[in-house]
């Protein structure tokens, strides 16, 4: 079983501030496939953490996919996909540091969205993922 993560040399490599923000493709051979929610800025008692400041909710959806991905058995290396919807995208790129400290060198293929609003109004971000269980 192997997960092998690919970037084209014919296709763009997006970065901000040098830093490569997602894998194009990424090969899982023979695993079993783990599907998480979308996770939001909420701590385990469901206080949004960081109102009004996108760098910190992204933080805050960093750990709680750790959270989810632990509960798993797994790591953010595990993850292969994700798709992030946040409310204003041009704030959300100010903010590639943040991402990378959250995955890292393995990073995940992944669709960022623009969207009108999530479920609550200081919410700014959600991301669900797809993970590989690779043993």
């Amino acid at each position: 079983m192997t997960t092998k993560r690919i970037q084209p040399e014919r296709l763009f490599q997006r970065s901000l501030k040098g830093h490569t923000l997602y894998s194009h493709v990424v090969i899982a051979s023979g695993q079993s496939l783990v599907f998480i929610a979308g996770q939001l800025a909420r701590d385990g008692e469901g206080r949004i953490i960081g109102k009004g400041d996108m760098g910190a909710q992204i933080r805050q959806v960093g750990e709680n996919l750790r959270i989810a991905l632990e509960a798993a058995g797994l790591g953010l290396k595990d993850l292969v996909k994700t798709t992030t919807y946040v409310t204003d995208i041009d704030e959300f790129f100010k903010h590639p540091e943040v991402r990378n400290g959250i995955f890292g060198q393995a990073l995940p293929t992944s669709t960022t969205v623009e969207v009108r609003r999530l479920s609550h109004p200081d919410l700014m971000v959600e991301v669900e993922a797809m993970a590989v269980i690779d043993r």
